[in-house]
């Protein structure tokens, strides 16, 4: 049985903090960083059957075309991934009412879209990125055991070879591959990527403000890097994750962002909520053939 100190209930019975029963969740899960793009995207929903929030945790679950989906907000980086994806999967594999694990498993699909900053010269502005590998600057996987079964072991050793990670005393990132069953639903219409999650905004993204960096030509060398016939191709804050603890829990995910920004051309867009909404309805219509 699960302590109570370790996975707290809420008096409704929901999870202690994305405020979701386990009779609200979908087995399709939508995954946002803003609290505001939960109504964008349950706006497209036919039926709206439950909705709540608590601080930057918003959710909704309804129907799109015959398929019942949940959307919840995650808000920035992987300390928060952590929070929701172990709590969805409590609520979809731990029974909230004897606190211990379900006989049968229950896998979900989770999709994250988002925005991102492409690196490479010829991803336009608006190109949906799908981050098939996912590069995790963030170290948070190396928190749980048996990271080895969910790493990229060969290109982790590449990877920190070119770069002469160790030089610039960084710590080590890990490399994971999303979901296979969901690069095949949404290569079609999609830029096949590989993706750096960074632990922040700035200075892990290469940005200078004020402070210099560790590694000066980190983008630079970034953009050349190639391996096993892949580049890099964007920067974002929480798909390593969202990759590594789903691979872990038995769910499959995976994370589409749109690109806002390209590093590369040192260009950025600040009215790009149209190509995400165009995102958004191409990864419904795409789930809604699931059904």
């Amino acid at each position: 049985m699960i302590q109570k100190s370790e996975l707290i209930i809420n008096g409704d019975g929901s999870a202690f903090h994305i405020h979701i029963r386990p009779d609200q969740l979908a087995d399709m899960v939508l995954l946002v960083g803003d609290p505001g793009r939960v109504g964008m995207v349950s706006a497209f929903f036919d039926s709206i059957e439950a909705e709540g929030q608590s601080r930057e945790f918003r959710f909704a679950t309804g129907t799109y075309k015959g398929c019942r989906m949940t959307c919840v907000s995650h808000g920035i980086g992987t300390d928060n991934i952590d929070i929701v994806m172990t709590e969805l999967d409590a609520l979809a594999n731990i029974d909230f009412a004897t606190r211990e694990l379900k006989p049968e498993h229950r896998r979900l699909t989770l999709i994250r879209m988002g925005t991102c900053g492409a690196i490479q010269p010829d991803i336009p502005l608006g190109s949906p990125i799908l981050s098939q590998v996912s590069i995790g600057f963030d170290c948070l996987m190396r928190w749980y055991a048996d990271i080895d079964k969910i790493n990229l072991q060969d290109y982790e050793d590449d990877f920190l070879r070119f770069m002469d990670w160790d030089a610039a005393g960084l710590p080590h990132p890990y490399f994971v591959k999303a979901s296979q069953k969901l690069i095949d639903l949404l290569a079609e219409w999609t830029v096949p990527g590989m993706t750096i999650s960074a632990p922040g905004f700035y200075g892990p993204q290469g940005r200078v403000i004020r402070l210099p960096l560790a590694m000066p030509d980190m983008l630079e060398k970034l953009e050349k890097w190639r391996f096993d016939g892949r580049r890099i191709t964007n920067f974002e804050m929480e798909s390593s994750a969202l990759a590594g603890l789903a691979a872990h829990l038995g769910h499959d995910a995976i994370t589409v962002c749109c690109a806002i920004a390209n590093r590369y051309a040192g260009e950025s867009n600040t009215d790009y909520k149209p190509a995400v909404e165009r995102m958004v309805k191409s990864v419904l219509d795409t789930l809604a053939q699931l059904t």
